[in-house]
């Protein structure tokens, strides 16, 4: 059985990024397989490569049980396909980019996931959110807020610092990531 390891943080943290570091590195040399989730956010809206899906769509995937895990976060529908449960079943490492308050459900579905959580200062975060350019001040400011409130159990996760170099924080990832019996 593989590991599922499930990647979380605020938005602006640098989930994605780190994720494409470590695909790039990784690059198919080794036993782990990186998920996409289906969103109903716009394809083309930047970010994470994703399946854009419509409300619709998510609805009728969701009703003939296509999720592993699915939740619903600033208005948009987050779904992760059931193909994780084949690859971990296959003895692959699986990688998904989760949230941090769907994790309790998560654990429940999948007690031996490795939570990961990705941590960047307030600056930081409100730096890239301007940058990414899918929000205005306004909402990234309730985003920021919105962050600082929610509770993460800092024992459940391995933590990570994303307000330096790429590869700094990427090569922490990567060598957690690298930290299962499977692949050493």
């Amino acid at each position: 059985m593989g590991t599922l390891f499930y990647i979380a943080g605020a938005s602006g943290a640098g989930k994605d990024t780190l994720i494409n570091y470590c695909r790039n590195q990784i690059n198919g040399t080794l036993p782990v397989i990186f998920a996409h989730r289906y969103i109903t956010r716009p394809a083309n809206a930047g970010g994470e490569n994703h399946i854009h899906l419509s409300e619709e769509e998510f609805k009728l995937r969701l009703r003939n049980n296509l999720f592993a895990m699915h939740w619903v976060s600033h208005g948009l529908y987050y779904g992760v396909g059931i193909e994780i449960n084949q690859w971990l079943s296959q003895g692959l490492n699986v990688v998904i980019n989760g949230s941090r308050e769907y994790l309790p459900t998560a654990l429940e579905k999948y007690p031996s996931l490795r939570p990961i959580l990705i941590e960047a200062t307030a600056e930081t975060i409100k730096e890239r959110l301007l940058k990414r350019g899918r929000e205005n001040s306004e909402s990234i400011a309730e985003r920021i807020s919105r962050s600082a409130q929610i509770n993460t159990n800092s024992a459940l996760f391995t933590s990570i610092h994303n307000d330096g170099l790429l590869e700094d924080a990427g090569n922490e990832l990567l060598t957690t990531l690298l930290q299962t019996e499977s692949i050493l």
